[in-house]
């Protein structure tokens, strides 16, 4: 509420500053990296006076690690659950990627560049003490787990190891594409034109061929995986 003669109230004021703090804290950590960036580098940057402004908001880097998270989450939760309410009966592989790509990258369509979230995911997962905090605040997503299980039902089989490799794969991929679109979307070069919409298309068809590719097997022979539909063991 703002009160007469245009002041704001403390709460309003507090939120602000939060709010500032996020987005300080988001870009800087993307562009320099998690153990770069100190509390006192994002007060300086946010233009707060009192250097234990982040502490005090906050409290913990791993508390202000989810808040960050947290403020992206709800919006890409919305935009998945919209498209999996769709697809839920398909058995269409590509539909279900849809589901995992889109929600993150139409999100960032909406921000409008610059943004940071996608690099800031990067930095995040490139850190196993880090990487634990964005999975647990990912996978709270009533949403994703259902895309996850859906994808995994069309899925042609495969051995353990194999599935387990290309979940790495993947999320590498869609992780680190979305972070040097991002880049270059900032920048503005020419590897930023086509934007999120194509970046998303490419994702989708990059995850299409990864899990429908043929497998090598130990013997060095090759096997097309989608002959047939019972996973076999590692």
């Amino acid at each position: 509420m703002v009160r007469a003669g245009g002041t704001r109230s403390r709460g309003e004021r507090s939120a602000a500053t939060r709010e500032l703090i996020l987005t300080t804290a988001e870009r800087l950590f993307a562009e320099h990296g998690l153990f770069a960036v100190s509390n006192r580098q994002i007060s300086e940057a946010a233009g707060q006076g009192n250097n234990t402004a982040v502490g005090y908001h906050f409290g913990t880097k791993a508390d202000l690690l989810r808040a960050i998270v947290r403020r992206h989450s709800e919006r890409i939760e919305q935009l998945r659950t919209a498209m999996v309410g769709q697809v839920r009966d398909s058995t269409d592989v590509r539909a279900w990627a849809t589901c995992l790509v889109h929600p993150a990258t139409d999100h960032l369509a909406e921000l409008g560049p610059p943004t940071w979230f996608a690099r800031f995911s990067a930095q995040m997962t490139a850190d196993p003490a880090s990487r634990s905090i964005m999975y647990e605040e990912t996978f709270r997503s009533p949403s994703l787990i259902e895309a996850i299980r859906g994808f995994d039902r069309c899925l042609p089989g495969m051995p353990a190891r194999v599935r387990a490799e290309r979940g790495d794969m993947a999320r590498l991929l869609m992780v680190h594409m979305c972070a040097e679109r991002e880049l270059a979307l900032a920048e503005g070069g020419a590897a930023g034109r086509d934007g999120w919409a194509m970046t998303a298309a490419g994702l989708v068809d990059a995850l299409v061929g990864l899990w429908t590719a043929p497998i090598t097997g130990p013997d060095g022979g090759i096997r097309d995986p989608r002959t047939t539909t019972k996973e076999e063991p590692a």
